[in-house]
């Protein structure tokens, strides 16, 4: 592969080589330069090359593909399923997105985009299709369906896109992409855009991208003594009382919407229902919903319904919206990559924002490679008392108070004010008033019995590197021989005081303790009950029940990833519900694990691991090839 270095002197899209229909377009939507993706990116797929593009979420992809891909339609229609652009991207929620992107800006051309993705109807999507569409927007599990149908036939593409590529692969889509792109035609040009360039993905570059231009952007820093536009913070806080500090830093910062990451499914649907009680209006999201019910939340949340959206990773991904103030992750994750993708979703468009975070004392190590990572100082702030509480309800009021003089309108209740005037002093009339209102605006937060103040940990510093030997203090005894004197300066041992043996008596005849036989009456060493000294077994698991054909599952993560059998037995259990007696012989390799499970649950939990994490990253699931 080539690295063509991009030079685009010329500022403004007119100047990409777009045409007038789109400027005009964009001129309508009030865009006016193209971002650094869209500078480098348009030219070379306008001119057909490939590319393979390095972009974080936020930075204009879209954009940066959709413009030329529409100008490179031409003006021939679309057959019967026969798509002149294919798009994949790892979820539904993106899909829609970016089909809606593509027919806003191609409104002006007459062009036609369809969204195809799981959980829709096939009804629809048929009759789109059969309609003819120019560009199809899709997933690769639902792609893949309509190609095996035979309903989706790929030998006019003329351009192929893969955008957020590395989150497809973290998903499991890599056998479906390789069986999508092996059924493109000769002739054709693939633009691979990701956020990573992880092996895997230079590996699909080699194979599938012809020669292509390297374009990479990254992610744009602040200026040295310029503060960030995300406000960072971090609060230290015991797992007991996470949801209590989260109602507490909420109530400080009074988000007008916000985004709560949870690493599980449990802990999304307990939080939802703690913050319920606090009188915020929340509403989850993870994998466990239907898309009808994810596109309700999701309206919901948009319209500004709900205040809070407390979501799973995997449920997030894909996500837009553009009025979040606050991103909070509940659960500090593991991988730097995976903070910043989170945090991204606040503080768009040059607009400030708040990103908050919550970590116990075990885990400031995380907390400093994430620093580290970003290159950003993350502010470890003390969870707010009840007395900082109180103040900001009360300055709370105070504003809303202010605000309603300013808005006027208050001669109906002049009345009423000057009769309370002629009997009680004017300011113990506006404190009652003012005490009125304070009641009533924060009543559902004082009813949630939130008066006590939350235990405020440090973290755990850094184990001190251990002083050498000779630097220690070497501690003496009662009688002053302290170890590390010489021996000549310890002074006489003190005489041993014993009784003579004719004073000492007989031995006392000794029996065998309560409950307990004698030595020769016990049962052998491996035998022996836990009553009598025997060593409890390491793992006190039921015996293995047994449930007829069982199917083996490869995991793409082995002993080189930390990966251990609990880990995977902990997965299980906890995302498709299986005892610990159902699991199966687990075998961890160096790079891959297979573990076995009944054949019925099989899929049930291949479905449930791909919508998890597994030590803190995201791994290919499926059957092994060999069932």
């Amino acid at each position: 592969m080539t690295n063509e270095e991009v030079q685009v002197s010329a500022s403004g899209f007119a100047e990409l080589g777009l045409g007038s229909e789109l400027i005009a377009v964009l001129a309508n939507l009030g865009y006016e330069e193209p971002t650094p993706i869209q500078r480098e990116a348009i030219p070379h797929v306008l001119g057909g090359r490939d590319v393979l593009g390095q972009a974080a979420t936020g930075t204009g992809k879209t954009a940066a593909f959709a413009l030329p891909l529409l100008q490179r339609l031409g003006t021939e229609r679309a057959g019967p399923g026969r798509p002149k652009a294919l798009v994949l991207v790892p979820t539904r929620e993106l899909a829609m997105q970016v089909a809606e992107a593509i027919h806003k800006y191609g409104r002006g051309l007459g062009a036609s985009v369809l969204p195809i993705y799981g959980g829709q109807g096939y009804g629809q999507q048929l009759r789109a299709l059969e309609r003819g569409v120019d560009v199809v927007v899709a997933t690769p599990g639902r792609a893949l369906d309509h190609l095996e149908r035979e309903t989706l036939i790929l030998d006019s593409v003329r351009t192929m896109v893969l955008d957020e590529a590395d989150e497809m692969l973290d998903m499991g889509f890599a056998d479906d992409l390789e069986a999508i792109l092996s059924r493109l035609p000769e002739e054709h040009q693939t633009a691979l855009f990701s956020a990573t360039m992880s092996p895997r993905i230079l590996a699909i570059a080699e194979q599938h991208l012809s020669s292509p231009v390297k374009i990479s952007i990254e992610r744009e820093r602040p200026t040295p003594g310029e503060a960030p536009k995300v406000r960072q913070t971090a609060y230290v806080v015991q797992r007991p009382f996470k949801a209590q500090a989260l109602g507490r830093v909420l109530d400080m910062e009074t988000p007008t919407s916000a985004i709560v990451f949870c690493r599980t499914r449990v802990e999304v649907d307990e939080l939802v229902e703690a913050m319920n009680a606090r009188g915020y209006r929340a509403d989850a999201l993870h994998g466990g919903f239907q898309q009808e019910q994810r596109d309700r939340v999701m309206k919901r949340f948009r319209s500004g319904i709900s205040d809070l959206l407390i979501a799973t990773d995997v449920a997030a991904r894909g996500l837009d919206i553009e009025h979040v103030s606050h991103v909070v992750n509940f659960d500090l994750p593991s991988e730097p990559e995976a903070y910043v993708h989170r945090i991204g979703r606040t503080g768009r468009a040059g607009r400030e924002g708040v990103a908050i975070t919550f970590l116990e004392p075990r885990e400031h190590r995380l907390l400093k490679n994430i620093q580290h990572a970003t290159g950003q100082k993350i502010t470890v702030a003390t969870i707010p008392t009840v007395a900082d509480l109180r103040n900001r309800r009360l300055e709370m009021t105070g504003l809303a108070l202010r605000e309603a003089l300013v808005a006027g309108e208050l001669e109906s209740f002049r009345v009423l004010v000057e009769n309370l005037a002629s009997e009680f002093d004017p300011l113990d009339v506006a404190a009652a008033a003012t005490k009125l209102a304070h009641e009533a605006n924060h009543s559902e937060v004082a009813a949630s019995g939130d008066e006590q103040d939350i235990p405020q940990p440090q973290l755990r510093p850094d184990r001190p590197e251990r002083r050498p030997r000779d630097a220690r203090p070497q501690w003496g005894r009662e009688e002053g021989r302290e170890r590390g004197r010489p021996w000549e300066e310890r002074g006489p041992r003190a005489p041993r005081q014993e009784r003579p043996f004719e004073e000492r008596g007989p031995a006392p005849e000794r029996g065998p303790a309560e409950g307990r036989p004698y030595r020769d009456e016990r049962p052998p060493f491996e035998g022996r009950p836990r009553e009598f000294g025997g060593r409890p077994p390491r793992f006190e698991r039921g015996p293995r029940q047994d449930f007829g054909d069982t199917l083996r599952i490869f995991i793409g993560a082995g002993r080189f990833d930390g990966l251990r059998p609990g880990d995977l037995v902990g997965a299980i259990a906890n995302e498709a519900g299986l005892a610990g007696n159902e699991i199966g012989p687990i075998q961890i390799a160096d790079r891959f694990s297979l573990v076995e499970v009944p054949a019925p649950a099989a899929h049930h939990v291949i479905g449930a691991l791909r919508g998890t994490t597994i030590r803190g990253r995201r791994v290919n699931v499926r059957l092994d090839r060999a069932d």
